[in-house]
């Protein structure tokens, strides 16, 4: 295919931009071939014509489809140029916030000037072990691509990192050298991963500093071999530096500032040990206030020192030696410091009390008069004789300046001395990795000596990269075997001559600096003279003859003469040195010592070299720098290279922003373009058969998919592209032009476009069909329907007219029959008038005649009672006048004898005794009286109350006879009123009073309704106070049970986290103790050669079983490999393991105390309300009795009352058929008496219902004081008690001499309380049942409006939507009551629950008393002789060993027993029970040191043969048995928590002599290890399955099929070697039939099951977090086809409930994602709902690695993913990416009793145990 095909419409292309280099445009119209001039049109929409060069015809670059931007490789683009690779970089950094990209064998790194979470020990996990093209593009993984090369080719690597300031070179390979620390462990020495990664904060303090283009950029580059042994394991490292900027000692550009070190030192001046330095802010000394910049935003400088104090100790410097560093710094500050005084223009001075020259000799240890000499003075000497001359101020100053560099170049290069003596290692290093961390090329607007050095090392690097690309080319194409041509590429050997061949650049410059009086200007003239007619790369700037232009390979470089010999010099003053070396400072003896060795041929470049006497052995910084560039080069052609180049994306450190003309610039100065370049000169393109295949297949026709696939594909692309050159067949891979990738790909666009057309086309026929089909269907039903409704309508007319004949017939006849109905009514009617009023009269003629006899029987009653009154008023009289006269006579005879004398005298005897004793007497009668009258005051108010009742019923009694009598008299006159009415007023009245009574129904209805509702309502108050009372009393209570349940929460939390770390430290111990003997056993057999290199101390070591270490000595015969692990054991101690044991049997010990108290106290409650339930009881039953008479009594009252109320109304009736007697009648007296004798049995009763209730108060309360009901009756007992005391009597007995009248009022006060406590209850009880009552109206009232409404609502629906309505309103119904029903039985689940707990608790009292009743009944039953038959011999369960066997039995059946005939042939856990036989056997002996040897040997066998054997079978088999061993110890222990499952022959089976609860522990600590190795063999055996099945292995190919990749291909490439999810599910069923074969517990299988599902999902997301090329739709699909399989193998195996569901949810919600839309915002609430169980890093992640397979699909955009940012932001959760794949959940050891009968068990003799005895 012609290139010029390619440019037709629609097509996009790069055009040139000065702003943004290249821009996108897109062709309007078709090219052809000649035309001078491209249609295209902007993507803003403007149109341009772009101009062709008709000489060159160079047409713009053609951009790639935008399915192939974004890609991981650049290699991958089908259009390899410029634009390409920028706007790759571009997206994959600006859209989706990817820093590192594959440029073929380069790793391209942008500085993203932001923290990201992609360097955690997880990622390091997850890149462990993987191919370099598996995963997405990192630093981890070129250091795992080292790592593995190194360790499979036995061949040294290096990792070469380049790039400008500030583009991350010092972060990137400290990263690298983080990858080598962590993935491998190290050797013989400690710590040494510590000690690498702590020479990078010394490194960086001592040689890193602020620029105006990173705030800590490396102004040295430096080379670090990180040494390794055999196994591969890091033993130690070597440093080298190069070209140390000491000028930035001296001076700092505006913006910069010095080395931090100095500033750390001056931010920790306070500390105490800084003290005698004199120390201040850096604003304080000359050397760091130059670029007035002090501080680094985020930086703090004492903290940093902190860190490098830290590292020096972890390094092995000791706190002396720093002190001496921080010494010499301070006194390079002080130096800085001293100021040089002007005396003329040749000579200067400094002063004598210079502060901070004295400061600096002080700390120096020199003279101060000495150095202030040599600062101002000069010695030259000449053949003859020495001088001393004065120099100038500027002079001095560079003298002074050149003495603090020299000072610090000298500390510098101490300092790496010292780290590489701190790394160095005793252990043979058999190879290295080596992380060259160098400066990238460099160009200023003045570019000096350190600039030309910089940029002479890359034309370096740059020639190895070239020819080592070229080269990987060349093997690509050899082993492929396809014909190459040589391939031109740019070659920079000539520059390189140019600056170090002879008479080079260098070479001059050594040679002006060997003159007497060379300068830089003669310099320049020597270059212009020698080098700018000779050589192509060198030239001249027009208008300067102190400045030369080289060529180099990335741009031209102008370079300023000025410096660059004094800087290739480097002279310091000898004497200024000389006195520094008479120094005590030992440090800075130690500085110097190497000038008076001599030794300068391995140096680092930094040092320079002083002394006039050893001139021949001085070397120039230029000589220096080249032979240690040429020794760097011959180290890294000897090693395989790895390049990592590191770009700077912005000025301004802003965050993920492109600056495209600084990018373009780095990309073409670190070589990437020239890679690009050289790729795209040959095939860049590679596929694999199988890959192109996949890809392409929708291009072939049906016949030409062979199954040879190589032979189909050459097919294909013989047809498709006709020019041979633009691919070649290789063994194993096809190999495309530049563009051919991009023209197949528009192809299969094509092919695709037009499927879909032909699909679309189909699908709307079909679509446009169906509807016709279905518009005809709706026509003949329409058609139908209008028919039937039109035969429906002329029947229903015929109906009508036949109706109307019946209706007209009906009608009449009804007509007719009503006129005779009336007229009979009428006739009736009238009939019945008329005899009723004849019936009527002579009713009341009747009616007067019988009213008149009464009036006369009454009239003469009442003229007989009159006369009877007048003659008993007669006889009285008559009596009264008599009495009087008799009287009379009376009185004058009592007259008659007073007046005698005698009389008087008599009377007068003892009358003054008596008046004097009768005056004393009325005293105190008259205090007595005053006395009783307050107290009768009282009872005169009550009699009062009682009086006034009383007279209020006796003038409502005579107010009611008053008006009987009234009523009586008007009776006559009303009969006769009567009488007189007309009878047609009956009716009328009989109406009225009807509707009177109706309205006074309804008025005491309405009253009694109100009064009611008024009662309710301060009912309910009431009730409301109440319930306010017991809410707030209950919320009390249920903040102090949520208290307590968060409490027993947390320390459950705490518990399973304490258990989850015991069993983690204990797995590391065990790793420790396995390592410990490793070591013991390589010491033993090379003892002899290698003792003191392996010779280790670990103090952390601990044993698990140490402790009974002595008894397994002691046990003779013993396998070897056992004594000699025990020999090793007893040696070690337990601290940490102990310890941890005593804390989790402590925490258990609580929880349990805790669960118990807690029964405790239930069980306490329930005995509680028990025991007042039977005080109630007995206090009760006394008042029984009492209780039925005042219940008697009251019947009775109530009865009497009933009879009074019906007589008063018979009085008071007016409408009674007879009238009431009249007042003083013989009825009416009658009456009268009995309602006096009523009232007399009334009062009677009424006081003995008193008595009664006072005496039944009394009694409860005495019997009842201290008991609950006495505290809730609240009776006052000191008032009733007080009734018995003596001071009292005289006022009882005054009133009463039984004091039963005061006994009787205060029982009434008690009733009165009691009644009013009952009331209030029963009060209580019917608001209650009346609220319930209210509730159950409005529940259905509310049914019956709801019916209502929903009736109504139906009827206004058609037919069918009727039906269905009703049915959704059924099923809501049901629905409800299915809710209301489950509340009901969740209720009564509780009270179950509660009663279950309470008849427990009663069942075990039975039990206790059953026992006791038993135990008496044998104790009295006599014992009688009974006769034993023998029975038949029956095996114990014991099996008997001799202890010289123990050793064989261990060996037999522990360490060479074969698991799988075991587990297939006989019962599963034989030799658990066999093991548990033996060990009875030595319990029923008592044999204590038989049972600790039998234990003991059992655990270290079972040890020794997971070590050995680390397949999944035995550990399996073995972790079964240790588990069933455990739980026979358990089972048999004897204790009654594990007893309860047991038969009574077990029971008897239970351990006699010992107590073994403590192997219990071990052998839980055994199973726990064994869990985890077991769960280890199943990752490893997982592992490599998980990526292949789950991510990689795709269902469906072609259409979906993978997108192309660059050089770096995926590992998995042909069908035959995929893994399919089956295989993976095959192998979780062989680990499930394992382990079921093996009689593992079910509990434990669901966890070892839920942890294999864990290790899936969290390998599967780390991968699918790493893999850009994974995150797209299809891939989804595939995941969610994976887990359902997953799924589906849970639901076989019954293990849906295990929890491994769980574990898979992130994965599921990650494959849904993929799949979701990710549109608009409700797309984004949706996800944010959706994902749950992914953290907002890993959502993010996602969507910003989708991918678009197919062109179909769309990438997310930057504001959705904003968007989702935003509503996450609240979300409380972990910042991490990656799942922790090392995890391990805490494993719980369930106890499951053996249903097996020991007695039952028989050995099989393939066990090789016949020495054992059954019992």
């Amino acid at each position: 295919m012609a290139t010029s095909e390619l440019y037709s419409k629609h097509a996009r292309v790069w055009l040139p931009d000065a702003a943004e280099v290249w821009k996108s445009a897109e062709l309007i119209k078709d090219y052809t071939a000649g035309a001078l001039t491209l249609s295209l049109q902007l993507e803003d929409g403007t149109t341009v014509e772009y101009k062709i060069d008709p000489k060159t015809n160079n047409l713009p670059p053609l951009r790639n489809p935008n399915i192939l931007v974004g890609e991981n490789d650049l290699t991958a683009l089908s259009y390899l140029h410029e634009p390409a690779v920028l706007h790759n970089l571009k997206v994959r950094f600006i859209d989706s916030k990817l820093i590192y990209t594959y440029c073929g064998i380069v790793l391209v790194a942008i500085n993203p000037y932001e923290s990201l979470h992609i360097y955690e020990p997880d990622i390091i996990h997850a890149y462990s072990g993987q191919n370099m093209g598996d995963m997405d593009p990192h630093i981890f993984a070129v250091a795992e691509e080292a790592y593995k090369q190194m360790a499979r080719d036995q061949r040294n690597q290096s990792i070469i990192v380049s790039g400008e300031s500030g583009a991350g070179k010092t972060v990137s390979a400290k990263y690298a050298m983080r990858y080598f620390a962590t993935v491998s462990c190290s050797s013989g020495e400690a710590n040494v991963e510590e000690r690498v990664l702590a020479s990078s904060p010394i490194m960086e303090a001592f040689g890193n500093a602020k620029t105006t283009r990173n705030d800590n950029s490396s102004r040295f580059g430096k080379y670090i071999e990180i040494g390794f042994d055999k196994e591969h394991c890091i033993i130690g490292a070597h440093m080298r530096t190069y070209l140390l900027e000491k000028s930035r000692v001296v001076f700092q550009a505006h913006g910069e500032r010095n080395y931090h070190i100095f500033y750390q030192l001056c931010a920790s001046s306070y500390l105490p040990e800084f003290k005698a330095f004199k120390l201040g802010c850096a604003d304080d000394f000359h050397c760091t206030k130059q670029g007035q910049s002090p501080a680094i935003s985020g930086v703090d400088d004492a903290k940093e020192l902190c860190s490098t104090r830290r590292a020096f100790t972890l390094l092995g410097v000791s706190e002396s030696d720093q002190m001496e560093i921080y010494q010499v710094l301070s006194a390079i500050l002080h130096l800085s410091n001293v100021e040089v005084k002007d005396q003329s223009s040749d000579r200067c001075s400094i002063l004598p009390d210079d502060a901070h020259l004295i400061t600096f000799c002080e700390l120096m240890g020199v003279p101060c008069a000495e150095m202030s000499h040599w600062l101002c003075h000069r010695k030259l000497k000449t053949t003859t004789e020495t001088f001393v001359k004065l120099v100038s101020k500027m002079n001095a100053v560079h003298s002074r300046d050149a003495l603090a560099k020299h000072i610090y170049a000298r500390l510098f290069n101490w300092i790496v001395n010292c780290i590489n003596d701190a790394l160095k290692s005793a252990v043979k290093q058999y190879s290295f990795i080596g992380v060259l961390d160098i400066y990238g090329f460099e160009t200023f607007d003045v570019n000096s000596f350190e600039q030309f050095c910089i940029n002479y090392a890359n034309e370096k690097l740059q020639q190895q990269f070239n020819l080592h690309v070229f080269k990987l080319e060349q093997d690509e194409y050899m082993k492929e075997e396809i014909p190459w041509t040589l391939i031109d590429f740019y070659d920079n050997q000539p520059c390189i001559n140019l600056i170090e061949a002879k008479l080079g650049v260098l070479d001059l410059l050594d040679e002006e600096c060997r003159m007497p009086k060379g300068c830089d200007d003669t310099w320049a003239q020597k270059l212009y003279n020698t080098l700018l007619k000779q050589n192509t790369h060198f030239d001249k700037p027009r208008l300067s003859n102190k400045a030369f232009i080289i060529h180099h390979f990335a741009d031209k470089v102008e370079y300023q003469c000025v410096g660059f010999l004094e800087k290739n010099k480097d002279t310091v003053n000898e004497e200024q040195i000389n006195v520094l070396k008479k120094s005590k400072f030992d440090l800075l003896l130690k500085l110097f010592e190497d000038d008076d060795k001599g030794t300068g041929s391995f140096k680092k470049l930094t040092s320079g070299r002083a002394g006039p006497t050893q001139k021949e052995n001085r070397k120039t910084v230029g000589l220096q720098f080249r032979q240690s560039l040429h020794f760097l080069m011959d180290t890294l052609n000897a090693t395989t290279p790895h390049y990592v180049r590191c770009i700077k994306p912005n000025d301004h450190k802003a965050p993920f922003t492109l600056d495209p003309v600084r990018a373009v610039q780095q990309l073409r100065a670190c070589g990437i373009l020239e890679t690009i370049r050289i790729s795209a000169a040959g095939f860049p393109s590679r596929w694999t058969y199988q890959e192109f295949f996949s890809r392409y297949c929708v291009l072939m026709k049906q016949k030409d998919a062979l199954p040879d696939k190589k032979q189909a594909c050459k097919n294909l692309l013989g047809k498709l592209i006709k020019d041979q050159e633009k691919y070649q067949f290789g063994k194993n891979k096809i190999f495309f032009r530049a563009g051919q990738v991009a023209y197949l790909e528009k192809l299969r666009s094509d092919k695709l476009r037009m499927a879909c057309v032909c699909i679309q086309k189909t699908i709307r026929c079909w679509l446009a069909r169906k509807k016709y089909l279905r518009m005809r269907q709706c026509a003949v039903t329409i058609q139908k329907h209008v028919r039937g409704h039109q035969a429906r309508s002329f029947v229903k007319f015929i109906r009508q007219i036949r109706a109307a004949v019946v209706i007209q017939r009906n009608v009449r006849m009804w007509v007719r029959r009503r006129r005779y109905l009336q007229q009979r009514s009428a006739a009736i009617t009238i009939q019945s008038m008329w005899r009723a009023y004849k019936a009527r009269k002579q009713y009341y003629k009747l009616m007067f005649e019988q009213k008149a006899v009464v009036i006369q029987r009454w009239v003469r009653g009442w003229l007989g009672k009159q006369h009877y009154k007048r003659t008993l008023m007669a006889i009285v009289l008559l009596q009264s006048c008599v009495r009087r006269m008799m009287a009379k006579r009376e009185l004058k005879k009592l007259k008659v004898e007073a007046r005698s004398v005698e009389h008087f005298k008599k009377l007068n005897i003892g009358m003054e005794n008596k008046i004097v004793q009768l005056q004393h007497k009325i005293n105190e009668q008259h205090k007595e009286n005053r006395e009783l009258s307050e107290r009768l005051v009282v009872l005169e108010k009550t009699h009062t109350n009682e009086r006034e009742r009383q007279n209020r019923e006796i003038e409502n009694l005579r107010r009611s006879e008053q008006e009987v009598k009234a009523k009586a008299e008007k009776v006559p006159s009303l009969l006769e009123q009567l009488s007189f009415l007309q009878h047609k007023l009956e009716n009328t009245f009989r109406e009225k009073e009807e509707l009177e009574e109706q309205t006074k129904i309804y008025k005491e209805q309405t009253q009694q309704v109100v009064d009611e509702l008024n009662m309710k309502n301060s009912f309910l108050m009431n009730n409301i106070d109440e319930l306010n009372k017991e809410i707030l009393e209950q919320a009390q209570q249920l903040t102090e049970i949520k208290t307590n349940s968060e409490n027993t929460r947390q320390l459950e939390k705490d518990l399973a986290e304490e258990r989850s770390r015991y069993q983690s430290l204990l797995s590391e111990h065990l790793h420790l103790e396995e390592r410990h003997r490793d070591l013991k056993e390589e010491m033993s057999s090379n003892i002899n050669s290698n003792q003191s290199s392996l010779k280790r101390t670990d103090s952390n070591y601990s044993s698990n079983s140490s402790e009974f270490s002595q008894s397994l000595d002691s046990t003779e015969g013993e396998d070897s490999s056992i004594q000699t692990e025990d020999e090793a054991e007893t040696t070690v101690d337990l601290p940490i393991l102990l310890k941890l044991q005593r804390r989790v049997k402590e925490l258990e010990q609580e929880n349990r105390s805790l669960w118990q108290q807690l029964d405790k106290r239930e069980e306490a409650q329930l005995q509680k309300a028990k025991e007042e339930e039977e005080q109630k009881t007995v206090g009760r039953a006394e008042l029984d009795l009492e209780t039925l008479k005042r219940q008697q009594l009251e019947s009775e009252n109530k009865k009497l009352k009933q009879d009074l109320n019906e007589l008063r109304k018979s009085l008071t009736n007016e409408n009674s058929e007879v009238a009431p007697p009249a007042p003083g009648s013989l009825p009416y007296n009658i009456l009268l008496e009995q309602l006096s004798s009523s009232n007399d049995e009334l009062e009677v009763r009424k006081e003995e219902v008193l008595l009664l209730r006072s005496h039944m108060v009394r009694q409860e309360a005495l019997k009842h004081r201290d008991s609950v009901l006495g505290e809730t009756v609240k009776l006052n007992l000191s008032e009733i008690s007080s009734f018995q005391d003596v001071g009292r009597s005289t006022d009882i007995h005054t009133l009463n001499e039984d004091g039963e009248l005061w006994l009787a009022y205060e029982g009434l006060k008690e009733t009165n309380r009691l009644l009013e406590s009952q009331m209030q209850k029963l009060e209580h009880h019917h608001n209650e049942k009346y609220r319930k009552l209210v509730e159950e109206v409005n529940k259905l009232r509310d049914e019956k409006e709801q019916q209502q409404k929903l009736l109504a609502e139906s009827l206004l629906l058609p037919k069918g939507a009727r039906v269905e309505a009703s049915l959704k309103h059924e099923i809501t119904r049901l629905t409800k009551e299915n809710l209301e029903q489950m509340e009901h039985q969740e209720k009564q689940d509780k009270a179950i629950r509660k009663l279950k707990k309470q008849l427990k608790f009663y069942m075990k009292k039975v039990e206790d008393f059953e026992a006791q009743t038993r135990s008496a009944a044998l104790m009295s039953t006599p014992v009688r002789t009974v006769n034993i038959p023998r029975k038949e011999k029956e095996y114990q369960g014991i099996l008997e060993y001799k202890e010289s066997d123990a050793s064989r039995l261990l060996k037999n059946l522990v360490i060479d027993l074969k698991p799988r005939g075991v587990a297939v042939s006989f019962i599963p856990g034989l030799p658990a029970y066999t093991i548990f036989m033996c060990l009875r056997y030595a319990d029923s002996v008592n044999d204590e040191r038989r049972v600790s040897t039998l234990l003991n040997s059992t655990i270290s066998s079972i040890k020794g043969v997971i070590k050995k054997k680390k397949d999944f079978e035995v550990v399996s088999f073995w972790l079964a048995n240790s588990c069933r061993l455990m739980n026979c110890l358990k089972q048999y222990s004897g204790d009654e928590v594990f007893m309860m499952h047991n038969t009574p022959k077990q029971n008897e089976h239970c351990l006699i002599n010992f107590e073994l609860s403590e192997y219990h522990q071990l052998f839980g600590d055994l199973a726990i290890q064994i869990y985890r190795q077991l769960i280890k063999c199943t990752e490893n055996v997982l592992q490599p399955l998980i990526v292949a099945s789950m991510l990689e292995h795709e269902t469906v190919q072609g259409v979906l099929g993978s997108k192309p990749t660059g050089l770096r291909k995926r590992s998995t490439s042909f069908p035959e070697e995929a893994v399919t999810v089956e295989v993976l599910v095959q192998r979780l069923s062989f680990f499930h039939t394992i382990m079921t074969q093996n009689g593992m517990d079910l509990d434990l299988i669901k966890q070892v099951v839920k942890q294999q599902f864990y290790i899936i999902c969290a390998v599967t997301l780390n991968h699918l977090l790493l893999r850009k090329d994974m995150c797209s739709w299809s891939k989804g699909l595939q995941i969610r086809y994976n887990v359902w399989q997953l799924e589906e193998w849970l639901t076989e195996r019954e293990l849906t409930d295990c929890g491994a569901k769980e574990t898979l949810e992130p994965l599921i919600q990650a494959a849904q994602l993929l799949q979701i839309k990710k549109n608009t915002e409700a797309d984004a609430r949706a996800i944010c709902n959706m994902c749950s169980a992914l953290t907002t890093e890993q959502i993010v992640k996602i969507l910003t690695l989708y991918t678009p397979v197919i062109e179909f699909e769309e990438r997310v955009s930057k504001t959705f993913i904003t968007t989702i940012k935003g509503l996450l932001k609240d979300r409380v959760e972990s910042s991490t990416l990656m799942m922790d794949t090392k995890k391990i959940f805490s494993v719980t050891l369930p106890f499951t009793p053996s249903s097996v009968a020991l007695e039952t068990i028989q050995i099989p003799t393939s066990l090789n145990v016949g020495f054992l005895t059954r019992v």
